[in-house]
């Protein structure tokens, strides 16, 4: 087995499409767009005389110490054991070359933890993307689609359509961002820089795999979300609201347009993205998983993120993500 990086775009994306666990993550337009933001990645490959995994590498500057970061992955097509094993060890070097505290994995793989553990990992303090998600069959007609949703998500739906609800479809990332602003300062939550949007949209748009949807009621803008449709699954990346009408119930509609757009687009999947379980009831998240989960659809857990030490220095971070944990209040989780 070897490791190389990977070049070409087509043997990438192909590669990808030959596999389940995977989100957009790991989509090569994710790496134009850590590009876009300043950050050095390696795209590697595992052979064993073919591709038979990937790992798309981002080093992650950041006060408390930098490392190198594998989002949702690595990807692989069999031998999880084997390609891990390899792409630690090439990992390590890269590591220490690039005199980085540690190195951070968030697998979307939903078995595995042993093989982790075996090779020399541990159960990071925090998480960086989505290890609970919420996933939607799309394959079935709308008619079935609202049929399986909770009562109460069909009835607002139908109710918006009633009260001329408008949804919208446009380019304007400066649109969505400013209801994500009045979000923020409501739920206090740390937001994602206008830039990071904007590139977040370059990147993906010359593919024509993200979309921002506006939610109008009164020619106002009251919801809006930001959808990535890639490899056949779409993707509730990022949503923002206000309460200015609050029996007006814009974003049921908003986030129904949105599965309509993806079944459209011919995918088989709706990926909300993150949620939290049922019990997690003073968790911040939880209102907005009630609210994604009416939709219909089922859990889709991954193993926790995992991380690997390489210089002690990695123990300053790991004070710091637990206590912003504990601050954020997501000890629930």
């Amino acid at each position: 087995m070897e490791i190389k990086q990977i070049a070409d775009k087509n043997v990438w994306e192909d590669f990808l499409k030959k596999c389940e666990e995977k989100t957009f993550l790991h989509s090569w337009n994710w790496g134009e767009f850590n590009m876009m933001m300043g950050d050095r990645i390696w795209r590697l490959g595992v052979y064993d005389n073919e591709l038979i995994g990937v790992a798309l590498v981002i080093k992650i500057k950041a006060r408390r110490g930098d490392f190198l970061f594998v989002p949702h992955g690595p990807v692989v097509s069999r031998s999880k054991a084997l390609v891990l094993k390899i792409l630690t060890n090439k990992l390590e070097v890269l590591a220490i070359t690039e005199k980085v505290s540690h190195i951070r994995i968030a697998p979307v793989w939903e078995s595995g933890l042993v093989i982790f553990k075996k090779f020399g990992f541990r159960n990071a303090p925090i998480h960086m993307h989505p290890e609970l998600t919420w996933e939607l069959d799309i394959t079935l007609s709308e008619d079935e689609l609202l049929m399986n949703m909770r009562k109460t998500t069909r009835y607002l739906i139908r109710k918006a359509i009633k009260e001329n609800v408008e949804i919208v479809e446009t380019n304007n990332v400066e649109e969505f961002d400013k209801l994500y602003q009045q979000t923020k300062a409501r739920q206090h939550f740390t937001p994602f820089s206008l830039d990071y949007l904007k590139n977040e949209f370059k990147a993906f748009s010359g593919d024509n795999e993200i979309l921002v949807l506006l939610g109008k009621y009164n020619n106002e803008i009251v919801s809006s979300g930001i959808f990535v449709f890639w490899q056949g699954i779409g993707f509730y990346h990022h949503g923002a609201s206000s309460l200015k009408y609050p029996k007006i119930p814009v974003s049921y509609l908003l986030l129904w347009q949105a599965i309509k757009e993806a079944k459209k687009r011919e995918c088989k999947k709706f990926n909300f993205w993150g949620v939290v379980s049922n019990d997690a009831k003073n968790h911040p998240w939880f209102g907005l998983s009630l609210f994604k989960k009416g939709f219909g659809g089922k859990n889709k857990e991954y193993i926790q993120t995992q991380d690997y030490i390489i210089d002690f220095k990695y123990w300053i971070s790991f004070i710091v993500e637990s206590l912003r944990k504990i601050k954020r209040g997501l000890y629930f989780i």
